[in-house]
């Protein structure tokens, strides 16, 4: 039996309104004793009984909206005009006359079951009311869930008006609800009442919280484009005229978003109205409206005719390039990029360079920031001879600028400013205006300029070429490799092979190895973490012979290191090493002396011999394994510390899949088993996975195909696995028998490898390891089958 519980939030009308009652909220709410709602097989309700109840049908009404509905034509007594009390008298008589009153007995109805198509609406009124904000989120969540039940009738006339006069919520909710309405234009009827969906996001866009009212502009503009023409001006662009003259500042900032995907389909009249809508919130008195405003206006520009464009979307930059506020200036250099792409040279030089001059040279840092941020997008936008006259000396001023930021900005857009430059005079204009701030930054007294420089300097090199590397970048390079900041060394290293591209491994070698070698060893681990992470891109670049001259005595040097990141690095750069140079390289250079360090006196060092051994195997093959590996890992097993001794069984289980069936049982087992006996309990549980691993390699066991797997037969049962089955239809009992049979002979052939006894009878030889595979297929199974025939 359901509840219906009067809101808090109406109040009554006194003389002249004829006592009705009017509602600032949903005037009721559901709250079912019941179950919550299921659904049949044929898309009805299960009652709790388990009736099916039919689907929903459109024709019914549902009081939803708030002041609209229930007494407006729309509520549970559609066609009366029932007040509120009436309403929901007519709801709890029909509740009462289900089952008995007939078709036509209460408008509205439908026989029996009028009152059951209210239950999905119910709950999501329900939980839209409820204290927990997650159940609300949910509830919003469900809308096109909702939709679909109620189908699009009810959808336009009833849930709409209801989400409409309800956006009252928290604003992860109304986010939530913003982004679902954005894709229910299928739910309401199609693109012909894609109307309908503006009223809620109408309201939303002049919500208080930033990041909803950008999610319904975002749905408005996405639901704008499957208006027609006729409905775009008769429904959205009256929509924009009202939020850009908004009271508040909040529905004037969401207009700005709106204008430039109507205008297009506007007619000219129209088109007219919009611009001047546009033009008041340029100029609006709130510095947010301008700061909307000239966030938009670059877009704004791009669907305008040419003639407006300088007619009025320029006047409107300029002016907001000078605002009061640098908040608004900044974001009117964003807005430039996208106007100098539709003027030609000539307009560019006569309306936007002058602007755009004045805000490279702004007193406001902010400013200055946006310029250079945005300096290889204007240097496109203008071309190669507004860049030539007017940017480069911007540019040049931009690299000495007091603030670091700004350094720091312009420094990143060196190398694109260089490579947009014109290719013929280009080495000149570099040599000659760009490098010489270039190397001043290189000195910066800031570690985020000198950063942001390393990152690009290196790709100067392409384009200046050999001789101009080596006499003026090299001495460049050296000086940034030898930074106290271990970002810039670190920015140097990583771009070390657009150099050699240019210079060649030899010239490199000789000028920037020393200084790499001295990274390598500095007093920051993390310095040297960074080297030992590009040691193998050094290393191909080198070649063997260089590489086991150089460097092959640094890396084997990292083993040792007294960082465990270090000695782990260490361990996984042998691997890449010798995967690029080849496993004869690997078994004269590197296993000798990885296998030298299994007798040093510090046990750290003795693991990571076991590490090594572990990275080294898969690379080396099964014969270096075997030969040379395997006897150092079997005699560390004797080792005198505890850590050194599990890891040798988590090494035989790391290497097990290299070697072959003879030197597991030869070798191996005896190891696993007598440390499955060792005193210490991290011992023995490590050698008892080894062991669980290595007994799994050794049996090979055959899985039985699965049932999923059989060939169906001509005209078989697809669907047998979904019924009960009878004594003797069982297909699937051959495979389970299997499967026992292959868990229990491994449990047995499990003890056996342990040296444990087996003569334990049939109950030890069933009892297998919940974790197997073989297992969890036969316990799967049994439930399955056993639940089938309950």
């Amino acid at each position: 039996m359901s509840r219906i519980h009067s809101c808090p939030c109406f109040f009554r009308l006194c003389k002249g309104c004829g006592g009705s009652i009017r509602f600032l909220s949903p005037p009721l709410f559901w709250s079912l004793d019941v179950q919550p709602p299921q659904w049949g097989p044929r898309g009805g309700l299960l009652q709790p009984g388990g009736n099916s109840t039919p689907p929903l049908r459109r024709s019914r009404s549902l009081g939803l909206g708030a002041g609209r509905g229930l007494g407006a034509g729309r509520g549970l007594g559609a066609g009366r005009g029932l007040g509120a009390r009436r309403a929901v008298a007519t709801s709890l008589r029909r509740k009462n006359m289900a089952g008995t009153a007939g078709p036509g007995t209460v408008p509205g109805a439908a026989g029996g079951d009028g009152d059951d198509s209210l239950y999905p609406i119910a709950v999501l009124i329900d939980e839209l009311r409820n204290e927990d904000v997650q159940l609300r989120l949910n509830s919003i969540k469900k809308l096109s869930t909702i939709a679909l039940a109620l189908g699009v009738e009810r959808t336009r006339t009833e849930l709409l008006p209801f989400l409409t006069d309800t956006i009252y919520d928290e604003d992860e909710v109304l986010l939530a609800l913003a982004e679902q309405l954005g894709n229910f234009t299928g739910l309401v009827g199609g693109p012909d009442f894609a109307h309908c969906l503006l009223p809620p996001l109408e309201s939303l866009a002049t919500v208080e919280e930033t990041v909803v009212r950008d999610k319904a502009v975002e749905s408005l503009r996405q639901i704008s484009q499957e208006h027609t023409p006729n409905a775009l001006e008769a429904h959205f662009v009256p929509l924009v005229k009202r939020l850009a003259s908004g009271d508040w500042f909040t529905s004037r900032t969401s207009a700005c978003g709106l204008f430039s995907v109507c205008y297009p389909r506007a007619s000219d009249a129209v088109r007219a109205e919009i611009r001047q809508h546009f033009r008041s919130l340029c100029s609006d008195d709130t510095p947010m409206v301008r700061r909307a405003a000239a966030s938009k206006l670059g877009e704004f520009a791009k669907v305008l005719e040419l003639d407006s464009v300088k007619s009025e979307i320029v006047p409107l930059f300029t002016n907001l390039a000078s605002d009061e506020q640098d908040s608004v200036r900044l974001l009117a250099v964003e807005a430039c990029v996208s106007i100098a792409q539709l003027l030609s040279q000539e307009d560019l030089e006569a309306l936007v360079m002058p602007t755009l001059r004045q805000a490279a040279e702004d007193k406001s840092w902010r400013v200055r920031y946006m310029v250079a941020d945005k300096f290889s997008e204007l240097q496109k936008a203008v071309g190669p001879k507004i860049t030539l006259n007017d940017l480069i000396p911007a540019f040049q001023n931009l690299l000495k600028d007091c603030e670091a930021e700004v350094r720091a900005a312009a420094a990143h857009k060196v190398k694109e400013l260089c490579e947009n430059l014109p290719t013929e005079g280009r080495e000149t204009i570099i040599m000659s205006q760009i490098l010489p701030y270039i190397k001043e930054l290189v000195s910066d007294t800031n570690q985020h300029v000198k950063s942001a420089l390393a990152s690009v300097i290196m790709g100067l090199s392409t384009i200046l070429g050999k001789e101009n590397t080596i006499e003026h970048l090299l001495p460049l390079f050296l000086a940034q490799l030898k930074d106290e900041c271990p970002e810039v060394r670190l920015n140097i290293i990583s771009n070390l092979d657009c150099v050699n591209e240019v210079i060649g491994i030899r010239q490199l070698s000789q000028s920037l190895l020393p200084a790499i070698v001295e990274l390598a060893e500095d007093a920051k681990w993390r310095v040297r973490l960074a080297i030992i992470e590009y040691m193998p891109l050094l290393a191909g670049q080198l070649g063997v012979e260089f590489f086991d001259e150089k460097l092959n005595s640094l890396c084997m040097a990292w083993l040792v290191d007294h960082v465990y990141a270090i000695r782990e690095a260490a361990t996984n750069n042998l691997m890449k090493l010798v995967q690029k140079f080849g496993t004869e390289w690997a078994q004269n250079t590197i296993v000798p002396r990885v296998l030298v360090m299994a007798n040093d006196p510090n046990y750290l060092h003795r693991m990571t011999t076991l590490f090594c051994i572990n990275a080294l195997s898969e690379a080396c093959g099964q014969e270096i394994t075997t030969k040379h590996m395997l006897p150092v890992v079997l005699k560390m097993a004797g080792d005198q510390v505890a850590n050194v001794r599990f890891n040798v069984a988590k090494s035989l289980q790391k290497i097990g899949p290299v070697l072959n069936t003879d030197a597991l049982r030869e070798e191996v087992k005896p190891v696993l088993q007598k440390l499955g006996q060792d005193e210490d309990v991290d011992v023995k549980y490590f050698a008892q996975e080894a062991i669980s691993v290595v007994a799994q390699r050794l049996r090979k066991p055959d899985f039985p195909a699965k049932d999923s797997e059989e060939p169906s037969a001509p005209g078989a049962d697809k669907n047998r696995f979904l019924r009960a089955r009878g004594p003797e239809e069982d297909p699937g009992k051959v495979q389970r028998e299997s499967a026992a049979r292959a868990a229990s002979e491994e449990a047995v052939e499990m003890a056996r490898f342990r040296g444990t006894d087996v003569a334990k009878g049939p109950a030890y030889q069933l009892h297998v390891n919940p974790r197997d595979t073989l297992a969890q297929l036969e316990i799967a199974d049994l439930v399955h089958f056993s639940q089938s025939r309950d």
